[in-house]
């Protein structure tokens, strides 16, 4: 069997395109979103001290945790500004997919177009099935000059290889509960939400309702022992994906936005 690849998510969650003159350059332009974090962080954090020998005794395969200040991502982040993208890449194709958990239906807009007109905030109401966001599905030739400058993770997950999967989602989206495999998760602008549960424990979820209406229906109701780990990944923060752990993502808010992303065995209720 072909070796796993590692899959490097370097989210932009957005919600929609605010105006020039409310603009925050902090959150490279992109409108900040309303979508709640989590009482308390679930998710070990750690920093650079951690050691590669380490990192694989404790945490590839066996338990999530969330690094911090591995890499220096500014120079990739300065040119991942709303402003810079568009001019960049405005007038390209891009791939979008649908917000579920089998992302069937796949549609190309001009990226300008997906920006100006499709971005928006998640509406709790609509399907997953029946939302559009820009996650993955990239044209590696045209984005080419962007991946480029991209400074991975330093920890190797043995027995992958690497593969980049860019995306920008609005405020509160995301997929529901999934499956991954090996890799790393980066935050470029906003924050992402993630939901974790051990592949051996199976979420009560409808694979085609949206990760927002799941934390605002089903969460509050889940007691303490069904709780999934949790923790919000923010910009300059990496956290490994281990095959050992199922994850959903909800964004709190746009480019700086806010995505949920929980990640689970995807069973229908």
């Amino acid at each position: 069997m072909a070796a796993a690849r590692r899959l490097l998510s370097l989210l932009l969650p957005l919600a929609w395109a605010r105006p020039a003159a409310c603009a925050d350059p902090l959150d490279g332009g992109w409108l900040a979103g309303a979508v709640p974090e989590e009482e308390r962080c679930t998710v070990e954090r750690a920093d650079a001290s951690l050691t590669y020998s380490l990192f694989l005794q404790r945490f590839a395969f066996s338990r999530p945790v969330i690094l911090r200040g591995v890499t220096d991502n500014s120079a990739f982040r300065a040119l991942c500004t709303r402003e810079k993208l568009l001019a960049a890449f405005g007038a390209l194709p891009v791939r979008l997919s649908t917000a579920n958990t089998y992302s069937y239906r796949k549609v190309d807009v001009p990226f300008q177009e997906y920006v100006e007109h499709l971005l928006k905030p998640q509406d709790p109401a609509r399907l997953g099935s029946d939302t559009l966001y820009f996650f993955g599905d990239n044209n590696f030739t045209e984005w080419g000059p962007l991946f480029q400058q991209y400074v991975p993770p330093p920890f190797r997950i043995p027995g992958t290889s690497p593969a980049y999967s860019f995306g920008i989602a609005g405020s509160g989206s995301g997929v529901p509960f999934h499956w991954h495999g090996p890799g790393y998760s980066e935050v470029i602008f906003g924050r992402k939400r993630w939901f974790l549960y051990p592949p051996d424990k199976t979420p009560h979820f409808h694979p085609n309702e949206t990760t927002l209406a799941w934390l605002h229906h089903t969460y509050p109701t889940l007691p303490p022992a069904q709780r999934p780990l949790e923790c919000t990944l923010r910009p300059g923060e990496v956290r490994p994906v281990s095959s050992s752990v199922t994850p959903p993502l909800c964004s709190p808010r746009e480019g700086g936005g806010d995505t949920l992303d929980p990640i689970g065995h995807p069973q229908s209720p």
